[in-house]
């Protein structure tokens, strides 16, 4: 098959498979309407707009150059949806567990809109801490981004908090909170935005999400394990990195039942030793987790996706896990790469593909008959995560739960050698900013940092509006990272080509990643390591647009 017949539209291209078919949870409650007013700065009770510490001379969440930026995106028709963050009582499909999630449900409902709508989405804060939502890899207005002391104030426990924006790209985003260890927990959900001109032509659509599980399961939970992780198992959580909701050493207070009065677990200690990952040059993280899931289901008994032979089938697949990499194959196919973190690529062809914390590969693949295990082993640990495809009416065998395809070990193609489809190539300019940040920490202290700094938010990187912006990160570890910019997308830079556009991407071990973006969304920005581990003991600092 031709990379041209891939983009012949066709009549039986479906944009509207829900992710219940994969037994991932339902669209949540929505409307649409083209009456309302267009998009502004919405929070639940009309509060004063939220400006946060730090230098002045800084453009603002709800500026004027913020209000603007949003205005020349235009406002569609607005979708309007409702999450309530609450505890709950899970299934992952055989082993129930507490947690917090979105609408009692892992993954959370998915969210689809069409790229120009304006997505209108409501927060029910029922947690028994402060919490957030950030729309991870929109291109949004500032005061809508979702960090806490840096964008709004957190949402205190029973208050909304109403996320009003214009989506202006197609692709495939996560949501998830952004306050603490929350996102490996249950807060987090999928995000598709479609092209209303859809060049692809397929047939279904398959919506994967990866996650790594330790919250409820023999008295574990994140914020403990990240304790088990700090030199002495320090009960300092301090709250630095994302957002402030570590202030009390029991951030579950009385709802956590596997926490001692001082904060200690009780659970097993999920410290990970003596880890390798042969394609992330080192050890493959620090958390040993019992369970790696697809769309919220262990391998035991796994979702189904059901489709007919010689279908041709989008995946849409997204690590929502919060310390590992997934090398992700679909057994007896080949995959094509579509795109990356949202934007098309040249399409490539592989056998597997490498996935780190927060990115998003969509691929397309032809089904055979029979079924298929989709696998996703985690790098330099051990377990997997299995969902499967099949196209027969029966109810044959499923793969057995530690099935590895052939594919696994078979052609992975990095993301730096893909590239970017013409339609979203930056266009050659000098940088008019260069910037240089060094990655600096140790698995031994977790002290994770930028230039030896702990984050603090009233950090600033200053870029001004219009330049070309060439940002070096030096990872001076001994540990990967996938490094995330709020609010852009970037370029990432080779030696003679311009790569693919991303949000997220992984810096090896004493490499470099060298990214350029455009400075064409005015406000204050987070840079940092999507390990949430990483993240809550420090690794984060902002990129703020001078005035």
């Amino acid at each position: 098959m031709s990379d041209s017949d891939m983009y012949k539209p066709s009549r039986r291209t479906l944009l509207r498979t829900p992710i219940a078919a994969a037994g991932a949870g339902f669209l949540a409650a929505c409307t649409s309407s083209d009456s309302e007013p267009s998009s502004g700065p919405q929070h639940a009770s009309d509060r004063e707009r939220f400006v946060p510490a730090g230098p002045k001379g800084y453009v603002n969440p709800s500026d004027p150059e913020v209000l603007a930026a949003e205005r020349k995106r235009g406002a569609g028709r607005v979708r309007t949806f409702r999450f309530t963050a609450q505890e709950a009582k899970l299934d992952l499909g055989g082993r129930s567990v507490r947690t917090w999630a979105y609408n009692e449900e892992v993954p959370g409902p998915l969210v689809r809109v069409t790229a120009g709508d304006v997505l209108d989405l409501t927060l029910a804060n029922r947690l028994p801490a402060m919490t957030t939502l950030h729309s991870h890899g929109v291109r949004l207005r500032c005061d809508m981004d979702g960090v806490p002391d840096l964008t709004q104030r957190a949402i205190r426990s029973g208050d909304d908090f109403r996320y009003r924006f214009t989506v202006a790209h197609p692709g495939t985003y996560l949501l998830h909170s952004h306050v603490g260890m929350q996102p490996d927990r249950a807060l987090y959900a999928p995000l598709v935005v479609e092209d209303p001109k859809e060049p692809l032509s397929y047939d279904k659509e398959w919506v994967v999400l990866l996650d790594d599980w330790l919250d409820g399961v023999e008295g574990s939970t994140p914020d403990n394990v990240l304790e088990q992780l700090k030199p002495g198992g320090s009960t300092d959580m301090g709250g630095m990195a994302m957002g402030p909701g570590h202030h009390s050493p029991n951030p579950r207070r009385s709802a956590d039942t596997h926490s001692s009065a001082s904060g200690k677990s009780s659970g097993p200690n999920r410290v990970l030793h003596d880890s390798h990952s042969r394609m992330l040059h080192g050890e493959g993280g620090s958390v040993a987790y019992p369970h790696y899931l697809v769309n919220g289901r262990l391998p035991g008994n796994p979702s189904v996706f059901r489709c007919r032979p010689g279908d041709r089938v989008r995946l849409r697949i997204i690590n929502a896990g919060s310390e590992t990499a997934f090398r992700v194959a679909l057994g007896g196919h080949k995959m094509t790469v579509t795109h990356t973190d949202g934007y098309p690529v040249k399409h490539k062809q592989t056998d597997a593909l490498l996935i780190g914390m927060a990115e998003r590969y969509d691929v397309l693949v032809t089904v055979g008959d029979g079924v298929f295990p989709l696998v996703a082993l985690p790098e330099g640990k051990k377990g997997r995560a299995l969902a499967v495809l099949r196209t027969d009416k029966g109810n044959r065998n499923l793969p057995p739960a530690d099935v590895r395809p052939d594919e696994l070990d078979g052609n992975t193609v990095p993301a730096r050698r893909l590239l970017p489809a013409d339609s979203v190539a930056l266009r050659e300019r000098d940088p008019d900013r260069e910037m240089r940040i060094r990655i600096t920490g140790s698995m031994e202290k977790f002290d994770w940092g930028f230039d030896h700094k702990a984050y603090s938010a009233q950090q600033r990187h200053p870029v001004r509006a219009g330049e070309r912006v060439r940002l070096t990160l030096i990872n001076a570890t001994s540990m990967w990272h996938p490094m995330h910019l709020h609010g852009h997308t970037f370029s990432v830079t080779g030696l003679d080509s311009v790569g693919a556009r991303k949000d997220t991407a992984l810096v090896l071990p004493h490499r470099k990643l060298v990214i350029d973006f455009d400075a064409d969304n005015p406000g204050l920005w987070m840079l940092h390591c999507h390990n949430q581990y990483h993240s809550e003991s420090g690794m984060m600092t902002v990129l703020g647009y001078k005035k």
